[in-house]
């Protein structure tokens, strides 16, 4: 979850067995166990298929303009950015994050280079803690006016992912801080900033 695809791609691969030829026409092609596609990416389990995660709902309390609203805001972004790697679908993420921002946007790019030669599931991110939900006051600091910053343990695992004919299995957790600028703009809160940092990285 924390990691771009480009970074996750160099892990060794599960199964590297060479593409098979198809022995017969009715046959088709297989490595590794997967079925390759007409587009040479290995073809993702149907039952793991993009449409059998369910897109998640902004909770009515998150459109309130309070902490608790932008709290409950920011915790959605985290499950629209999780929504979007295990289905490619970045536009509930996109919905809550202001064009431009670096952080929108690396992770837009990120998941369209990922589902442009392949695919990911069983990424997962839970909140374990809320560390601070406060109010930005200093008019030095780089946050836009009415912004709360909402700062979060999470713990994360990467899943399953595919690049071409790699299939990269990711089976151990791992922690991250994530910040977030909820900014209250337009009548609905918006993410302005982002920082997600390693907790075992120094």
């Amino acid at each position: 979850w924390g990691e771009k695809p480009s970074v996750a791609a160099t892990a060794p691969a599960v199964n590297p067995a060479p593409t098979a030829s198809a022995s017969a026409s009715s046959e088709a092609a297989m490595s590794g166990g997967y079925q390759i596609g007409p587009d040479g990416v290995l073809v993702r389990p149907a039952q793991y298929a993009a449409d059998t995660y369910t897109k998640p709902e902004l909770p009515d309390e998150a459109k309130e303009n309070t902490e608790r609203g932008a709290e409950l805001a920011a915790e959605y972004v985290v499950e629209t950015l999780t929504y979007a790697w295990n289905t490619g679908d970045t536009q509930p993420f996109a919905d809550m994050t202001e064009p431009g921002e670096v952080f929108r946007e690396t992770y837009i790019d990120s998941v369209n280079r990922l589902y442009a030669h392949g695919w990911m599931y069983d990424n997962k991110a839970t909140v374990t803690n809320i560390v601070a939900v406060d109010p930005i006051t200093d008019q030095n600091s780089d946050a836009q006016p009415n912004t709360i910053l909402v700062l979060f343990d999470v713990t994360t695992s990467n899943g399953t992912s595919c690049v071409d004919q790699r299939v990269i299995v990711s089976e151990s957790d791992f922690n991250v801080s994530l910040g977030l600028f909820m900014t209250w703009k337009d009548g609905h809160w918006i993410t302005t900033g982002g920082d997600v940092s390693r907790d075992d990285q120094e």
